[in-house]
């Protein structure tokens, strides 16, 4: 296991932390681990299978060591986000790197292909949730804006098991849904309100993240090599289908890889045996 060292990069509004694992003889690219609001540690199993290369792994901006400097709620906009990682690329002089991005963590990696592609090699964009490109986006994103709501009025019980709920069902979102609202004992959530609100899923990043209208047209045109992935687990679960979605906008096939949308937690090795293939390509 390689130990990671950690730095801080000021940026406009907030200070990023990232951590660097130096990998041993590798010709390889710098390969970034990113999600949204997802921070490095949820990338430490998967680090631990690239050994032979360097790995970089961040916080974003808002989510556990990375926070706001301007006063602004932890959630952040997918434009700033991608604006953050050009300015991480850019001090690690890494570029172009490789990129493995999860979840709202893709959303961002497709936005910085698209107004930076000088700095990506390739993207492995893992069930990003782009609801727009869904049939049933009204309806999805009817109830992004619900679960955003039911967070500022009663909590993060009430709107986790929302947004719980939602992720986890399998096939098209009908319209009503949530309704009756989950209960959050069911979940393990606590009800009772405790006045916070500062979680950076739950804020402006419950709209922002899957209500990003993609520019396509730039993505096709970058000279970044593109994969999208979508686990077996959840490919017929919001993140699966969005993911499918995407890679039916750019044309190309998904990638099918281990497990559901946190496989690369559940199942590391045979997640990263899938990833080092997508990326080698």
């Amino acid at each position: 296991m390689i130990e990671p060292k950690t730095y801080t990069l000021p940026v406009p509004g907030a200070v990023l932390t990232y951590d660097v694992r130096q990998g041993q003889g590798s010709d390889h690219p710098v390969l970034l681990l990113i999600g949204s609001p997802m921070a490095a540690s949820g990338f430490a199993a998967l680090a631990g299978q690239f050994t032979d290369r360097t790995v970089v792994t961040y916080d974003p901006r808002g989510s556990e060591r990375s926070q706001r400097t301007d006063g602004q709620p932890p959630g952040s906009l997918p434009g700033e986000h991608a604006e953050d990682l050009r300015l991480l690329i850019e001090t690690l002089d890494a570029g172009p790197a490789d990129v493995f991005a999860s979840s709202g963590g893709a959303v961002n990696a497709l936005v910085l292909v698209a107004e930076h592609p000088e700095v990506v090699r390739t993207l492995v964009a893992h069930e990003p949730p782009s609801a727009r490109e869904l049939p049933d986006s009204d309806a999805v994103l009817a109830v992004c804006d619900d679960i955003s709501r039911t967070y500022q009025r009663s909590g993060f019980g009430p709107a986790m098991a929302k947004f719980i709920a939602l992720v986890s069902y399998p096939g098209p979102i009908p319209p009503g849904f949530g309704e009756p609202a989950p209960d959050p004992a069911a979940f393990g959530l606590p009800a009772a309100d405790d006045g916070s609100r500062n979680d950076p899923l739950l804020g402006p990043h419950m709209t922002a993240c899957p209500g990003y209208q993609h520019d396509f047209s730039k993505l096709q045109a970058a000279p970044a090599h593109i994969v999208i992935g979508v686990g077996t687990q959840s490919a017929q679960m919001l993140a699966g289908r969005t993911g499918t979605a995407v890679a039916g906008r750019l044309g190309i096939t998904p990638v099918t890889f281990p497990g559901g949308h946190d496989g690369f937690i559940s199942d590391p090795s045979p997640f990263a045996d899938v990833l080092r293939e997508a990326l080698d390509h």
